[in-house]
């Protein structure tokens, strides 16, 4: 147990409803549409107004994809292994490596062998940082094609058409930091060069 009180998981709940929602940019209309659950119960629960129920979760925790401990915070017992689970897009293994919401994701982001794709170039908002583990990869950023080896890393803004993928058909394996906000990674390698806070 992490020595919380019931009420005190409860009280955590409406502001990590809200903070939920918003990093989906959905509204409380967009929401309640979606469960069925009114605009003022949903605006009562964010707010703390009223208390949780099993009710009222479950279909939150489908609407916002997140297993129903997290999104109440419930402290975790027992087994202390942490359980990732993939998600697969445009082909390739996601792995959350963070799960708190709002501000940088983590992940593991997984390519796996097959022939060079045709680049399919997307933007959308935010700022991403990535670090090659295995592997070659193929990042393309505006007009740069470039071509990343293990243990080398690039940043970039993703309003830019950007795409990656395998380089030469052999699986690639990475870490990536993703900010909606546009969050860069900052790198520290000389603490006696690190400024401290003004």
């Amino acid at each position: 147990m992490d020595g919380r009180t019931d009420d005190e998981v409860l009280d955590a709940v409406g502001p990590r409803l809200r903070a939920l929602r918003r990093d989906r940019g959905l509204t409380l209309a967009d929401v309640a549409a979606v469960t069925g659950v009114s605009e003022s119960t949903l605006s009562r629960l964010e707010s703390g107004r009223r208390r949780a129920t099993l009710e009222l979760l479950l279909p939150l925790s489908r609407v916002y994809d997140v297993p129903l401990d997290d999104l109440v915070g419930a402290p975790r017992t027992g087994d202390p292994r942490i359980h990732l689970k993939p998600v697969t897009r445009f082909g390739m293994a996601f792995v959350p490596l963070s799960r708190r919401p709002g501000g940088v994701h983590a992940f593991k982001l997984m390519i796996p062998a097959r022939e060079p794709a045709a680049p399919t170039p997307q933007t959308h908002e935010g700022f991403e940082w990535l670090y090659v583990l295995t592997g070659r990869l193929r990042l393309l950023v505006g007009e740069r094609d470039l071509t990343l080896s293990a243990g080398e890393a690039a940043e970039f803004d993703t309003s830019l058409p950007h795409w990656l993928g395998t380089a030469d058909g052999k699986a690639v394996e990475l870490l990536v930091l993703f900010g909606l906000q546009g969050v860069r990674a900052h790198l520290r390698t000389d603490p006696r060069t690190a400024r401290e806070p003004e």
